[in-house]
């Protein structure tokens, strides 16, 4: 490896991201307990623009929710890139795969918290998710009952996924890691005050619905899977084409000549998914 990859991993490595995320996901928990308390999933759009006019600081607890997590998620990414950067992955394969299962979790938490806000974004973040659900063969019945549901039950099972099923199964799958690796808000001052000034300065988004509306632009990660659906059917651009980078991960080898296939594999795909979040974007 040159001195510049060495250099690199070294930045990743010693940044200490995994404690960083971490501290955005106090930051977010704390944040969405104070937005939950005033939250109606009965009427979400109502419920969460009432949240940043009506309620005391409504706007600031809002964005600090949001802004929080979406640090979060980032921030978990680069701590996992730093661990396969480092080949610093447990040699155990039921944990390897119990912690990368909290980046698809993650993924469906920022999802259906998009989702929870009601407005032209998250309703049709939402008809796409259940689109995508149902024409999987076989399970896409009961998972799509299990998950969204919200043709027929509106948002109340995205709700209670939000609050309670998808944070206990991302418990499930970090909790062993958490008990040997802990972090405090005394050790990233500087993070805490940029979450919080963030919130302060920056709205979080809301996208009402408007007359003449034709193009909805879906969260800035869901961006490249809304334009794999343009030109391919539900089935491969939102199921197939996302779970095998999924599996890539969850079957990473630690060691070996067949490591650095699935590394090009997973950065070919990463390149390819990036373009089109590009031209998502760009729409």
């Amino acid at each position: 490896m040159t001195p510049a990859g060495r250099t690199i991993i070294r930045a990743f490595t010693h940044a200490r991201w995994g404690g960083r995320s971490l501290i955005c996901l106090y930051i977010s928990i704390l944040s969405g307990i104070v937005v939950a308390l005033q939250y109606n999933p009965t009427d979400p759009f109502y419920s969460t623009a009432s949240l940043e006019l009506v309620v005391p600081y409504g706007a600031f607890w809002r964005a600090l929710h949001y802004y929080s997590s979406q640090a979060f998620f980032l921030l978990l990414l680069c701590h996992l890139l730093a661990v396969i950067a480092k080949n610093e992955q447990t040699s155990d394969r039921i944990a390897w795969v119990r912690l990368s299962a909290v980046i698809p979790v993650t993924i469906l938490l920022l999802f259906t918290g998009y989702v929870l806000r009601g407005d032209a974004t998250g309703a049709a973040a939402g008809a796409i998710a259940e689109h995508i659900a149902l024409s999987i063969p076989g399970i896409g019945k009961p998972l799509n009952t299990l998950l969204f549901d919200i043709s027929a039950n509106g948002i109340l099972k995205v709700y209670a996924n939000h609050l309670i099923g998808l944070m206990a199964l991302g418990c499930l799958c970090v909790w062993p890691h958490l008990q040997k690796y802990r972090s405090s808000f005394r050790l990233h001052v500087p993070l805490t005050l940029a979450v919080f000034a963030g919130a302060i300065l920056l709205t979080a988004p809301m996208e009402p619905d408007r007359i003449g509306l034709t193009h909805i632009a879906g969260p800035w990660f869901f961006l490249g899977l809304q334009e794999l659906l343009r030109y391919f059917p539900p089935l491969w651009a939102g199921v197939i084409v996302p779970a095998s980078l999924i599996i890539a991960l969850f079957f990473l080898p630690r060691q070996g000549k067949n490591r650095k296939p699935v590394l090009l594999f997973m950065a070919l795909w990463l390149i390819g998914y990036t373009i089109l979040t590009g031209i998502g974007a760009a729409r």
